[in-house]
Formats: structure tokens, sequence, C-alpha cells
């Protein structure tokens, strides 16, 4: 397929204003594609940039399974002039025209286009859009780029029974036929449409229809947090009107959570679409209800900034994802009950956008338009960096420029760009309408370049006289807040807050004037984790975190110590065993569920399974496991529910003797508790496949028990875990061999396919996943790319010939870029790995 240039779309949008798109779709025609049906009417703007009379030729997309007919002003065009994905129109005049498409088009198992699901709990089926960045083109023919932006009037014609939502209120016509409201101006790839058997909760919040939907055999779970769900909107709703000065620009907001979907939603406008894993089959702890929070009020915050205003072109994502990531957790701190959010952040998110700005790969969260030539050079900048390394950069920037200036320079922004489209320089320059201080500046040094700055302290001090010095290795400015603590004379491993200050880095002196009161015990420079930097204490205070790291009293402040532990483990300065005993003696009397969660997986996926020699793994995990009882303990009372489930799911990860496991799953519960619920059930089995102690009948019992998509998904990774030759080919037939798979059955299969301790078992699969990965890559496109990239790559194979190996791949088998992308960033992370292993046998 064709992918779009920049170069095409600029002068694409030059020729071009797309008035109205009317969409006809019939899901009716059978399970393997459906009807569709575009009239475009659009204008050729006035001459040639030449000056001549001369008429002009542009191309519609469209990637069908059969293309009918098209008509161009009443004249039929020759359905054979498509070529991949482009039809060309020649010889348009200036002026209105009129352009029919009629086609069919294959439903996807991918997540792209229009996907298409049948649930194995009740064989319902449904089918939902996700036409990001180029997908739209799977589902009607459209000028697909966001600056065309149009009018959009859809027709849905489904099964009786169905229910069809789309970004406007939609109307029952008669004989299946749905009929939704025409959309404002929005951009092709925010299209959306949704159609099954839903399951509905509808409400209404100031006069706006608002509802949330899922799958009927998900229904009682949903009805169980539906009053949370809609609190969660509304409040961010209410929240957005008070910091935003346009009012919502759409007729109603619509959540659908959809199954199998790649992202973790998406902000269709009117239709935000989520993937249904937020509602909840099984017990969650508090921090993952606090991230689905996040994710609403993130959405939400896309349909000011990614809807109603929206980048011209894919050089300018972080306008959308950046700002929606920050406001996210911003406003969902704000407005709802979960006031933590920024722990979480600092603990998990923020430690994305690390290692993302550390690889080869990086970018800056603006990269120049020249370094996104085409839509899939875009494609792959929606990781870490224009994510939490944007969001990173925006708070630092509120701290900075002081959030009264921020939400001005935010609002002449829509004001100045609402329904059109913006670039960096329209933004910066919103900003600065509002501000005395140098914003383009700023943007240059924080938006315009790559990697980490690392900040470090250095404490001069004197009888009773100390001063702090801030120095940094990198090119950033930097506003902190500096956190000083003391020994708490009433309990000596305790801290108390002596003072916090706020200080610029880099400084023409001292960080801070000689004080008095003796040596603190402890100095935090990014204190409360203002900006975006690894942090170096001075040796007394690393010595302090390292023994009292539990007793400081603030949870953001833990969370900045806890990365800057994080970021000496991955650099070689830190050896990993060291890491898991001060988590071994840490965690147990740790408050803030984050902040377990994020160390343990730290702990799990990267210390133990590959920074640490194979010879040590045992150790590790027998510290981990003794970590995780001591935790289980703890909760007996019942008092932290949430933190027991965290325990209890990280006892079963590191388990290294199947007899527990085999007694809670025979008894269905954990004494003293949780019951094992269907998540439970099938961790506890995938970790019993992987040690041996779990056959093909245990399986199927339970997938009988479980039948649902979960059940599918947990039996797949279950028997690829199994440590059986047998197994292990079956498995790599399904994922690689065949392309029945969809895109969350192959994301299970290939989690349980690569085990450490089956590192002999699966070491000839080793070279093989080199040519088979770049094989169903191409075959399949960027989403199945993805899922080969991130979940099938061999990262627990630490040695230098699978490092060789996929050095060869990248140079000689030219996979697609989606997948050339996956590859760099895991062979990086693979030899990172080895550096840290060859540290600690140093």
């Amino acid at each position: 397929m064709s992918v779009l240039t920049r170069d095409e779309a600029q002068t694409r949008a030059r020729l071009l204003d797309v008035h109205r798109y009317s969409v006809e779709l019939n899901l009716t025609t059978g399970a393997e594609t459906f009807d569709s049906r575009t009239v475009i009417r659009f204008t050729v703007l006035g001459e040639p940039a030449d000056g001549s009379a001369a008429a002009v030729d542009t191309f519609v997309e469209v990637k069908p399974a059969e293309l009918r007919s098209v008509t161009l002003d009443g004249q039929p065009l020759d359905p054979a002039g498509l070529v991949e994905n482009r039809l060309a129109l020649t010889g348009l005049t200036t002026g209105e025209h009129e352009l029919r498409v009629d086609a069919a088009m294959r439903y996807s198992h991918t997540g792209e286009g229009m996907h298409r699901f049948t649930d194995p709990t009740d064989g319902e089926t449904y089918a939902y859009t996700q036409l990001f960045m180029e997908d739209v083109q799977r589902v009607f023919a459209a000028f697909d780029q966001p600056d065309l932006k149009s009018v959009f009037e859809l027709t849905v014609t489904a099964p009786e029974g169905w229910t069809v939502l789309a970004n406007g209120v939609t109307e029952h016509v008669g004989g299946g036929t749905w009929r939704a409201a025409a959309t404002p101006l929005i951009s092709t790839y925010l299209v959306a449409v949704a159609a099954g058997p839903w399951h509905s909760v509808r409400t209404e919040h100031r006069g706006l229809p608002f509802g949330i939907h899922c799958r009927r055999s998900l229904a009682p779970f949903l009805d169980a947090d539906a009053d949370e769900i809609l609190d969660v909107t509304r409040a961010c709703y209410d929240r957005y009107h008070e910091k935003f000065d346009e009012p919502y620009p759409f007729d109603s907001y619509d959540q659908a959570f959809v199954p199998e979907f790649n992202a973790g939603a998406m902000e269709n406008p009117g239709l935000v679409t989520f993937r249904d894993e937020f509602i909840y089959r099984s017990a969650v702890t508090e921090t993952e209800r606090q991230t689905r929070a996040m994710v609403i009020s993130h959405e939400m915050a896309h349909m000011w900034f990614g809807d109603l205003v929206t980048l011209r072109w894919w050089d300018d994502i972080w306008l959308n994802e950046s700002f929606a990531e920050y406001m996210g957790f911003q406003t969902t701190a704000e407005a709802t009950r979960f006031r933590d959010t920024w722990t979480d952040f600092g603990v998990a998110r923020k430690a994305w956008g690390y290692d993302a700005d550390q690889r080869p790969s990086t970018h800056p969260v603006a990269p120049d338009p020249d370094a996104v030539p085409d839509t899939a050079s875009a494609m792959l900048n929606f990781d870490g960096i224009s994510y939490a390394k944007g969001a990173s950069a925006l708070r630092q920037l509120v701290a900075w420029l002081g959030e009264k200036d921020f939400l001005a320079g935010i609002n002449t922004h829509i004001a100045r760009h609402k329904f059109s489209n913006a670039t960096l320089a329209d933004f910066i320059d919103s900003l600065a309408h509002n501000t005395d201080r140098d914003v383009h500046g700023w943007a240059e040094a924080w938006l315009r370049t790559t990697g980490v700055d690392t900040l470090t302290s250095t404490v001069a001090h004197d009888a009773r006289e100390w001063t702090l010095t801030v120095d940094r290795e990198g090119s950033r400015p930097h506003r902190v807040a500096v956190g000083v603590f003391d020994r708490d004379l009433t309990d000596p491993q305790g801290l108390v807050l002596r003072e916090r200050y706020e200080t610029d880095v880099p400084h023409s002196g001292p960080s801070v004037p000689p004080s008095d009161g003796g040596r603190p015990a402890l100095i935090v420079p990014n204190d409360q984790d203002l900006t975006y930097a690894k942090i170096r204490l001075d040796d007394v205070s690393m010595e302090t975190a390292l023994r009292s790291l539990s007793r400081v009293p603030d949870a953001l402040t833990r969370a900045v110590l806890w990365n800057s532990l994080r970021d000496m483990v991955r650099d070689g300065e830190l050896e990993g065993t060291a890491y898991l005993e001060t988590a071994r003696a840490h965690l147990p009397d740790e408050t803030d569920l984050a902040l377990v969660q994020g160390v343990l997986a730290f702990a799990t996926g990267y210390v133990a399974d590959r920074y640490l020699p194979p010879a040590r793994r045992t150790s590790a995990l027998t510290t981990l496991t003794e970590l995780c009882r001591d935790l289980i303990r703890r909760t007996e009372d019942g008092s932290h529910p949430g933190l027991r489930l965290t325990a209890v799911r990280g006892f079963i990860d590191v388990a290294t003797r199947p007899d527990p496991l085999q007694e809670w799953l025979s008894e269905g519960t954990v004494p003293g508790g949780p019951e094992l619920d269907p998540e439970l059930r099938w961790r506890v089995l995938t970790r019993l496949a992987v040690l041996g102690a779990a056959d093909e009948s245990a399986i199927a019992a339970e997938l009988e028990r479980d039948p649902s998509a979960t059940g599918q998904e947990g039996a797949a990774r279950c028997r690829a875990a199994l440590p059986d030759p047998e197994a292990k080919r079956r498995a790599w037939e399904a994922m690689f061999a065949s392309d029945d798979l969809s895109n969350y059955l192959l994301t299970a299969t290939a989690q349980g396919f690569w085990q450490p301790e089956h590192a002999d078992l699966v070491r000839e699969y080793i070279p093989r996943y080199y040519e088979d990965a770049v094989a169903v890559a191409a075959r399949r496109g960027p989403a199945i790319a993805d899922v080969a990239g991130r979940w099938a790559f061999p990262a627990d194979s630490v040695d230098a010939e699978t490092l060789r190996l996929g050095r060869e791949c990248l140079r000689d088998a030219d996979p697609i870029p989606a997948l050339r992308r996956k590859l760099a960033d895991q062979l990086d992370d693979l030899e990172r790995a080895l550096r840290v292993r060859e540290a600690a046998e140093a």
C-alpha cells in the first residue's frame, strides 16, 4: 500500500476544499466483507500554482476487496485505474465536483479499519472502526489526511437487533438502517462507527446525551462500574469547561468499550472507543481504576486538542498526545477521587519516556517536519516520547510559566484554530501571546532536542552550614523543587521534611545559599517530579535512600527516588541485586500501591529476567517470592485488598515451585483471600504451565469453565507456555505460518512462548524469529508487526548471538518500518542488558 507523503498532502491541501462526505455502510452482506458507498463533494481551488489555466490531477484513497464503480461528476471512471490504494482523479477543473465510489471492503481481525469480532461467550458479533492515521481507506474512499477536514454524514445498515453508534447522535429509521447526525468539520481519521447488540447505559449531563456501551456478555461488569465511569466522565467534563473557554463542540458523548482494540483508547469525537479490558471481569486495584479514569480524562481532553483543533501534519502528533497525556493526569487529580495520579505517572508512565529517549530511535518531542516525510514514519512516533516525555515537558512548562498563563495560551490557541488545523509554531505563538517569558526559546530547548539530562547533587558542609550544587549533564533549563529531609528524632529510620523550595538549573551560583541547621540526611533534587531528567543523589543522600526509602513521607518523592535507582541499574551504576534488596527491605512498608506495582514490575521483568546472569535468577526469584510473601502477611487483616491482590499476582509470577499454586487452584482461593477469579486462575495456570505442572487437559478444563474471549486468550497463553517441543512448534506455527490468529490471540500466544525457564527448549527458534517476523509483518501489516516486534521478540535471550542475528536482520532483511523500529528498540534494550550483566560480573 502506498503511504502518503507530507509533500503530497501539502499539494493536495492547496488544491482541494472538501465539503461533505455521505457514507453508506451495509454490514449485512456476510462475515468477510461489507458494502461501502461514498459520495464526496469537494472544490478545486483557484488556478494551478504556476498560474496556467490547465486542469489539475490528484488522487483519492481506497483499499477495497472489490471496487465496483466510480463516477466523477456523473462520468464513470475505470475501476481498473486503482493502483494499490490510490485512484487517480485527472483533469479536474476549478470549481465544485462530486465523486461517487461503490466498493466491497474487507473486515479486519487486526484492529485496523472495520474490525469484526464474534464473542465466544454467546456467539454475538460486533463491528467497530479504528481509522487512525491511514485506515479510513479500509472503510470508505477518502482524501485521507488530517488537514482536509469535512462534514460527515453516515448511514449504516446493520442486522436486526443491533445498535449503531457514531460520532453524532444516531436514529434508527427502520429496516436495520441507522442514520447519524452530520458532524461538524472533523478529520477523516476521526470518523467512527460501532455496531452490534451493545449493552448500553445512558444518561444526560448538562443537556448532553452521555452513553457507555459494551458487549452483552460484559453487561453485569459494566453495570457494576457504571456509576464510577459516569461520575469520572461528568467530573472531567465539568473541569474541562472550567479550564477551556470553548464549550464541548459535539452533539453527544458516547464511550464504547470494544473487543480486541489495539490502543488504550481512541479520541473519536462524540464516540470514544476503549479496549474493553477496562470493563473489569475480575478484581482490580485502585491504581488500575485510576488508570481507567485517567484514560477517560485523556480522551476527553482530545475533544479540544486533537478533534476541535487538529494537527496539520503528523510531525505535530505531540500537539495531540502530549497535551492529552498531561491533561489526563492533571485533570483526573483535580476532578476525581484519584488524587495521586502523578505518582503513578512518575513510577510507571515516565519510565516509558526515559527508556525511549535513550535509544538510537529517539526523536524530539516536536520533530523537524522533514524527519516525518510520510505516514509510515509518522506512525513510529507514537511512543514514550510523544506521550510521556511530551507530558513531562508540558508539566515543566507549567512549573516555569505558571498555570494561569499556560491556560490562557491554550484558550487563545483554541479560539484561533477551532474546527481547523494548527502547527507547533501556532501553539507557541498562542502561548507567547499571554506571557512575557521567552516561550520560543523554551520550545527550542525542550521540544526540538533529544535525550535525557542528568542532574547530579553535590553537597559541601562545614559544621552547621551546608551548600547544595546541582550540576547538569545536558542542555535544557530546568525549574525544580528540592526536598530537604532530616532524621525523625523520635524514629531513627524515619524522615521528616525540613523544607522544600524551587530553583533553576543551571544556576549562576550554588542552587542554595549556605544554610544552617546541620547537614540534612536526604536532599532530593526534582522533588515532586516537576522536570524530566535523571537524578543522581549525593553520597549521604544515596545511603539514606537505600536505608530509609519507605520512610520518606511523600509518595511522589519516593517515586523520584525509585526512578533514580531504576536509572542507575539500567546504566550499570547500581547492581541489580542491590535494587532487589532495597525492594525487599522497603516494599513491605510501602503505602502507595502504584509504587509497589511499578517496583515489582521492574524487579521481575527486567532485573530478574534480563539484567542478572542466568545463574543468579533463581536467587532473585526467591528474594521476590519472600517479598511478596511479606506483603501477603501484612495484608491478612483485609485492610488493603489492592496491595494484597498485587502481592498475590507477584507471588504467582515469580513462583519457582508449583505446590502452593496448585493448592490455590484446587481450593479456588488464596488462604485468607482473595478467591481466584478468572484473571487469577489463568495467571496461576500460566505459571504452572511454565513450571511443567499443567497439561493440555488442565487448560481445556479451565477453558470450559471460562469460554470467554479472555479465556480463549488465557488458553492460548498457557498452551504456548508448556515446556514441550510439540507445544512450542504448534504455537510457533500459529503465530507465523498462519494468518488465523487475531491481534489479541497472537499477543497471548507470543506472551506464553518465550520463558527464561525454557531457554534451551526455544533456542532453535531465535534464528527463525527474525525471518518469520519479517514475513508476517509484510503479510499482515503494521498492527501485527507491532505485536511481532513487541511480544514475540525473544527479549529474555540476552546473549551476543541474539544481538548479532538481529543486527543482521536490520541490515539485510528489509523489515517494514513498523517492525524495523520495534526491532531496533528491542536490540538496543538487549545490548543494554548485556552491558548491565557484564558490569555485574566484572
